[in-house]
Formats: structure tokens, sequence, C-alpha cells
């Protein structure tokens, strides 16, 4: 196999043909020699080469003098083109030139050669300095990209501890606002029923409407209610305040760790991939592209301060859960503390005494106003009987003044009847005035009968508005644990 074609682009092909035995002619050559296509190195599937390989060793054969293509030889030399042979046969170059020519082209083709040598060196140097920066380079971004990863997963956890925490902490005080609600309509009824035991006392009758300790009692027992209300009511606005705080500093980690999780997943992705990897494209332009609208130090602080702002507002619903603990505790205490139920119990016996007391009167005055009754009419009797005396003493005094003459005599008998009729007289103004007597006492009796059953009454209503109707409603206060909210 031989080479054919131009310096350093030679290429492997048949066997050249043998030259012919005769040459052509001077206007045959010069016609092929014009009519040479040249060559375009763009039309053989070769790989690319630059330019620089073969413009050096290009030739371009004219039929131009030989000063043109061999400037360095003196005009002396130059073989004077003059056909000598018959036939029109001659001969353009010496056998020096000949010579000449080939140790020309020797000393190109060595020149050439060590050029293409030390640019192979040169060429094998930049590819392994070039396979070896794009490794280092590759490398320290696998490393960047490592650390990032790192530095994600590690706010990731800080993110996520933060967060549980904030969970907890939010659905603490969401009970804790739950007990508030309950406190505060347990507060409700207590409230309604002091109101409708003060009135409820205002339907006393009598002598039992006075302004006695449970009256006193329930007027304050309605202020501090009014008032435990009223706290609770500030607390639990506080605590809505705060509950909507720990919602927004919720939001914003989750918000933070979603995104965090969504870089965390591209930069695992961006750090698994290889040369080898699937799915690896060109994207002309990306690199000038510039999307980022932080640094490290503001990604850093940004979720620094995310985290700080949710463990501010956890600090400060732990704080509110206390004081809100606190005030339940308090305002129980408070609306407990008054001894109105106490006093109640006191009024009731105080009046369930004095109304046994009335019954043991209104007995014993019913009693004496049978017995007066009785005494009256034994009175009544005698004077019927003491009249009927008087009527007899008198008729015989009235007979015996009709005896004749003489016979009117003063005699015992007559002086006896005399003192009779004065006693009967005596008797019967002193039974009258113990009849008067006996009757104004029975009607004594019989207004303090009366003032005793009305007082009974009075004493009867104030026990039913107190005991049933009052302690009645008063039986349906929460207790204090109810009030607390630990039911």
């Amino acid at each position: 196999m031989e080479l054919y074609g131009y310096p350093l682009k030679a290429k492997f092909n048949q066997p050249r043909p043998p030259p012919p035995k005769v040459l052509p002619a001077t206007n045959t050559m010069t016609t092929s020699y014009k009519n040479r296509i040249p060559y375009h190195p763009e039309s053989f599937s070769m790989p690319w080469m630059p330019n620089s390989y073969y413009k050096a060793a290009a030739l371009n054969p004219t039929l131009s003098p030989l000063t043109e293509s061999f400037p360095g030889l003196p005009p002396t030399k130059i073989v004077p083109f003059i056909s000598e042979r018959p036939n029109g046969v001659f001969s353009r170059h010496s056998l020096d030139d000949w010579h000449r020519s080939n140790m020309t082209n020797y000393k190109e083709s060595e020149t050439t050669r060590h050029n293409a040598e030390r640019l192979r060196a040169d060429l094998t140097r930049t590819i392994k300095d070039v396979y070896q920066q794009a490794k280092r380079t590759q490398g320290e971004s696998t490393k960047n990209l490592g650390e990032r990863v790192n530095d994600i997963e590690y706010w990731k956890s800080e993110l996520c501890i933060e967060l549980d925490a904030m969970i907890r902490e939010t659905n603490s005080l969401m009970d804790m606002q739950k007990r508030l609600e309950r406190a505060l309509a347990d507060t409700e009824g207590p409230f309604q029923v002091a109101h409708k035991c003060l009135l409820n006392r205002e339907k006393r009758m009598g002598i039992d409407l006075v302004n006695d300790d449970v009256e006193k009692q329930l007027i304050t027992e309605i202020k501090t209610i009014r008032s435990c209300r009223e706290r609770l009511q500030q607390c639990l606005d506080t605590v809505n305040c705060q509950l909507m705080c720990n919602k927004e500093a919720r939001q914003e980690l989750e918000k933070d760790l979603a995104d965090k999780q969504m870089g965390h997943h591209i930069d695992s992705k961006c750090y698994q991939l290889k040369n080898t990897s699937r799915g690896i494209h060109y994207y002309k332009g990306v690199e000038r592209v510039d999307a980022t609208v932080s640094v490290p130090e503001t990604w850093a602080r940004f979720t620094d301060n995310n985290i700080f702002r949710s463990q501010s507002a956890r600090a400060t619903s732990a704080k509110l859960r206390a004081s809100t603990e606190s005030l339940l505790m308090g305002t129980a205490d408070e609306m407990w503390r008054h001894t109105v139920n106490d006093a109640f119990t006191s009024r009731i016996t105080e009046t369930a005494n004095a109304k046994s007391k009335i019954q043991t009167h209104l007995a014993k005055t019913r009693q004496e106003i049978f017995q007066i009754e009785t005494k009256i009419q034994v009175i009544q009797k005698t004077i019927r009987d003491k009249e009927v005396q008087l009527k007899v003493a008198q008729t015989r005094l009235d007979e015996r003044t009709r005896r004749p003459n003489v016979e009117l005599c003063r005699d015992a008998a007559q002086i006896r009847l005399v003192q009779e009729v004065n006693e009967i007289n005596e008797t019967l103004r002193n039974l009258h005035q113990c009849l008067r007597a006996s009757e104004d006492m029975l009607q004594m009796l019989v207004r303090s009968k009366g003032v005793l059953e009305h007082d009974l009454v009075v004493k009867n209503n104030s026990l039913f508005i107190d005991q049933e109707r009052c302690m009645g409603m008063r039986k349906s206060y929460p207790s204090t644990v109810q009030i607390l909210g630990y039911v």
C-alpha cells in the first residue's frame, strides 16, 4: 500500500497505477494540472483536524517559472525552456533540481513531523490537564453540593424539632382555650342564679324583708362573678391572639420546611449526578442566568429567624398557659370563697328557729284563748246566777215592804236581805269587771294570735324562698373541678 495525496493528509487507498511509458504532451499535462480539483477535507469522513495541520504542507502545482517556485535559486542556473530534442520532447528540470527538491521535501516532512510530534505531546498534556481540571472542578462542585445537602439536613432537623414543639404547644394552648371557654360558660349559671336569688328575696314579706347578711353576700358574689367573667374574657381574647401568632409561626415553619425538603431533593439529585448518569443535557446559556435570591448568610439567617420567632411564640404561649391556669384557680377560689350558702344556711336555720318559736307561742296563745273563753263563759254563768240571786233578794225586800203598820220591822232578816243585795251588787260589779277584763284579754290574745299567724306565714314564705327557691337553684352550681375545666 502507498500513500498519495497532500502531506499530513494521506489516505490509504488502492495502489497507485503504474506511470505510462510515454509521457503526455506538454499541453496535455498543463491542461490536467489546470483542471485538477482541489482537495476538500470536508468531503471525506475523517475526524476533525485544524487547518494548521495541512496549510504548511499544501502544494498547488502550477506551470509557473521555477523562479517563482524556488526563489532561492540564482537566475543563471534556471534551465531555459528550449526544446533540444526532436518531436518536441524535452526535460523541464535537471537531476540536481530533482535531488534538491527531494531533500527539500524530506526536510519539510521531518520539520512537519517534528512539529506534529511536539503538538501531539502538547495535546496529550493538555488533554490530561483538562481531565484533571475537570475532575478537580467536578469534585469541588460535588463536595460543595454535599456540604449544602448536609446544611439543609441540619436545618431540616432543627425545623422538624421546632415544628413538633410548636404543634404540641399549640395543642396545649387550644386545650387551655377550651377550658377557658367552658369556665366562662360555667360562670353564666352562677351569675344568673345570684341575680334570681336577689329577685326572689325581694318577694319576702313584712319584717323579713331586711338587708341581712345573705343579701350582702349575694351582692358581693355578683360583683365577684362579674369581675371573674371580665378577667376570663380578657384572658380568652389574649389566648386567641396567641393562638393566631402560634399558627402564623407554624405556617412559616411548615413553608420553610417544605422549601427545605424540595431544595434537599434537588441538591441530592444534583449531588448524585455523574458523567454516566441519564438525563444530562446541554442547556446553553444557563450559566448566565442568575435566579438566586439569597446568599448563604441570609439563607441561614432566614431559617434561624423563623425558629427564633417560633421559640419566642412558644415561650409566650407557655407563660400564658401558666397565667391562665393561675387565673382559673384564682377565680374558682374567689367564687367559692364567698360563704353565700353558709349565710343562706344560717339564715334558714335562724328563720326556722323563729318559726318554731312562733308556732310554740301560737299554740300557747291558742290554748290561752281557749282558757279565757272558758273563763268568760264561767263568769257569764256566774253573773247570771248572781242576777237570779239578786232577783230573789230584791223580790223578798219588795214583798216585805208590803207588811202592814208595825210589821214593818227592821229586823235581822231585813238587815240581812239588804246586806245580801249589796253584796250581790258588789259581786256583780266585780264579775262584770272581770268579764270585761277577760274579754279585753281575749281580744289581745286574738290579736296576738293573728300577729303570730301572720308572722308564721311570713316565716314560711321566707323559708320557702330561701330554702326551696334560692338554695334549690344554688344546688345547680358547677363544682370547682368543673370551673377549672378538668371535667
